[in-house]
């Protein structure tokens, strides 16, 4: 069992910078594959970044390339997505959670409670 708690969400300008965090509970979570996703209102919920259980893989989605940065410190039992450039359709809620894998499926198990980000033009 792993619990996922999400922080460092906030307004921020068009073309400034967050980075979020996700603190998770349990002595499992070294050994999960890790991702955030996002849902914006009236939006399906969709995938941003994934990393795998020693972050030795990650992916993106096409939209956050080059501008986000997922990863993660086992040892503290926490996932990162530093946040660059960013624009007004990165406006969302965002999600951590983990999947039951040490390698990147696309299948999640566990969910935090999200965190919004706001991004003003």
């Amino acid at each position: 069992q792993v619990q996922l708690v999400e922080s460092g969400g906030g307004l921020v300008q068009a073309g400034g910078s967050l980075r979020l965090s996700c603190a998770a509970s349990g002595r499992t979570f070294s050994t999960y594959a890790m991702a955030w996703l996002r849902q914006a209102p009236g939006k399906e919920r969709e995938f941003v970044a994934a990393i795998s259980w020693r972050g030795g893989s990650t992916s993106y989605a096409d939209s956050v390339k080059g501008r986000f940065t997922i990863s993660r410190d086992n040892a503290k039992n926490t996932l990162y997505l530093q946040m660059n450039s960013l624009k007004s359709e990165d406006t969302a809620v965002y999600y951590c959670a983990a999947e039951s894998t040490p390698s990147i499926r696309g299948r999640y198990d566990y969910w935090g409670q999200g965190t919004q980000v706001t991004v003003s033009s």
